[in-house]
Order: C-alpha cells, then sequence, then structure tokens
C-alpha cells in the first residue's frame, strides 16, 4: 500500500479496505523496522506509518499487549513471532485479516487474501 501498488490486492480486499476502517497491530511496526533493519526495506517504519495514517487513515491498534500474547500461544503453526502476534492481534475479535501470507491465509479462517 505505501508504494501505491494497490492494484495487485484482490477485488474483495480492495472493497474491504474501502469499507471499513484500517488497524494494524503494533508488531507490524516493529517488524517493519527490523526489516529496514536488515535493508530488505529502504523506508523506516514510522514514515511508512505515518504516511500511510494521513494518506488511508491507518491506525494501530491499541488491544492489551499481554492479551495478543495470550492470544498467540494458540497459533503453534508458526514460529515466526511477528506473525503469531499479528494473527493474535486479529483474532482476539475475529478481524479480517488481510494478508498475502499463504501460512496466515491457510490456518486463519478470518483472513483475505491480497
Amino acid at each position: 500500500m505505501y508504494a501505491g501498488r494497490i492494484d495487485g490486492f484482490s477485488q474483495q480486499a480492495r472493497e474491504l479496505i474501502n469499507i471499513h476502517d484500517i488497524y494494524i497491530s503494533p508488531i507490524v511496526r516493529l517488524e517493519l523496522q527490523y526489516l529496514f533493519e536488515i535493508q530488505r526495506i529502504v523506508v523506516e517504519a514510522n514514515e511508512i506509518i505515518s504516511d500511510l495514517s494521513n494518506r488511508i487513515g491507518l491506525q494501530i491498534c491499541d488491544k492489551n499487549f499481554n492479551v495478543i500474547v495470550s492470544e498467540a500461544f494458540n497459533f503453534s503453526w508458526t514460529c515466526d513471532p511477528f506473525d503469531r502476534m499479528i494473527v493474535a492481534n486479529a483474532a482476539i475479535n475475529q478481524n479480517i485479516l488481510v494478508t498475502r501470507d499463504q501460512m496466515i491465509l491457510k490456518n486463519y479462517n478470518h483472513s483475505i487474501g491480497i
């Protein structure tokens, strides 16, 4: 989304993004910063989040961190701590999670493919 490449998103994902408020788990901020630090992306996390907040109203979810961690215990299908926390954040209220991650799509019933 930051790069403006929404043409690759599915019709369903675009409709959901246009209809609903858009939230990300706080762990997404950390994962983006990690990707910047290992040079997988070239823009720092806070710049990406700020830009998307201004352009599309992106918000950072404020669910209780301890509740998210407790929920993450349920997702042993992945060893990736970022994915576990992202899915847990969504799963607490059975929120829809838009992703291209095939493992998440396979294992989280409320996920929608990009």
